[in-house]
């Protein structure tokens, strides 16, 4: 029995398995039941918060739609932040710029809100998704702390995925490390 397990092909199969097994779950990009990319829930970045398969997502113009339409994704009242490289820390700036779409959010009280983590293509797909989802989740808590409630908050991490910018350069990777914020609304049937 021992040789058995100790054999080649036994430990090359096994062990596939165990490899397999464990990259299909870090590495989902969508779900494959809705056909929707995995978001994170307000209770965690580690947590991902999906769709029943007969549940309409109120979402309207997420960069994700945008790009099976074969769109640029459509800017909304809430603009974007961005960030330096492999961080996820708030600048000045960004900070202005979230008083700014708090103060939208606080005059429009129905509105609910996606803010989609974005990266440049550098690092690990794995990588780049985590930090998506931190640089989303710290634009969600400081919406919070302005007194936006977190109900009406959703975060997603696209990491390197829906780049804006596709070209090797300082500039373009500039671009691509952002934040989207979208305007969630129903769609027609929900």
């Amino acid at each position: 029995m021992r040789s058995f397990l100790m054999s080649a092909p036994f430990v090359l199969v096994f062990g596939g398995l165990i490899v397999a097994g464990c990259a299909t779950e870090t590495a989902k990009k969508t779900d494959v039941s809705t056909g929707q990319a995995p978001s994170v829930s307000t209770g965690g970045a580690s947590a991902a918060a999906r769709s029943t398969p007969n549940s309409k997502p109120a979402q309207s113009g997420s960069s994700l739609d945008a790009l099976r339409e074969g769109k640029a994704p459509a800017s909304g009242p809430l603009k974007e932040i961005y960030f330096e490289f492999d961080s996820y820390t708030l600048s000045a700036e960004a900070r202005s710029i979230l008083q700014s779409n708090a103060a939208w959010l606080k005059g429009n009280p129905a509105a609910r809100v996606e803010v989609e983590g974005h990266c440049d293509e550098r690092g690990t797909t794995d990588y780049n998704l985590a930090l998506g989802a931190k640089r989303a989740r710290g634009a969600m808590d400081y919406l919070v702390s302005l007194g936006i409630s977190p109900a009406r908050i959703k975060t997603v991490s696209y990491g390197e995925e829906l780049p804006v910018c596709k070209e090797k350069s300082d500039d373009c990777y500039r671009q691509n490390r952002r934040d989207r914020f979208v305007e969630m609304r129903a769609r027609p049937g929900a």
